[in-house]
């Protein structure tokens, strides 16, 4: 499929679903083993496909559509398979409690909704700033405590903080 100038990216984008996406929907079915959420990814893809800004990605989804899509929809996986793993680790550890104490349904789903996006801001981190910034946060060790534990130098701990930080600042107020 070539890209025509004189047609509007919109007609790019319905030709390309109307080709392609049974094949898509077939492909994810196979990595899933699941029609439904199969084609709510398969739908998921082309909604980044339309949202994509720049002209240069659509020419590139035209001329190869199916390697473009096929890398529009594994990383879709990754991050439905990365959201699955925070969801069962969740509800195990929601187990050890007692019912009467569990959340509701409503705030279960939102809990588990930011604990993926504090997942997306750790995976952006280099694991070593992530681990530092985990320890510190999560089990409240101090600086020397995780100096000790990674085998780093205070200095390098405080600065991996540092970075976690700007990083956690970035992301709440430059949005």
């Amino acid at each position: 499929m070539s890209a025509n100038p004189s047609a509007s990216p919109d007609a790019g984008i319905s030709t390309l679903y109307r080709d392609h996406h049974s094949w898509l929907h077939g492909w994810l079915r196979l990595k899933l083993g699941d029609a439904h959420r199969a084609a709510d990814l398969a739908q998921d893809a082309f909604v980044r496909l339309l949202s994509a800004n720049s002209s240069t990605q659509t020419e590139t989804a035209l001329r190869e559509p199916r390697a473009y899509l096929r890398t529009i929809a594994n990383r879709l996986l990754v991050d439905h398979w990365r959201r699955q793993e925070i969801e069962r680790n969740y509800l195990a550890v929601l187990q050890t409690y007692p019912q009467q104490h569990w959340p509701s349904e409503e705030s279960r789903l939102l809990i588990l909704e930011s604990l993926e996006q504090i997942a997306q801001m750790l995976g952006r981190l280099k694991p070593e700033v992530s681990e530092v910034f985990l320890l510190a946060q999560m089990e409240g060790h101090t600086c020397p405590q995780i100096a000790r534990q990674v085998g780093k130098s205070v200095a390098t701990v405080e600065r991996y903080l540092a970075q976690a930080l700007q990083h956690c600042y970035r992301l709440v107020y430059e949005c």
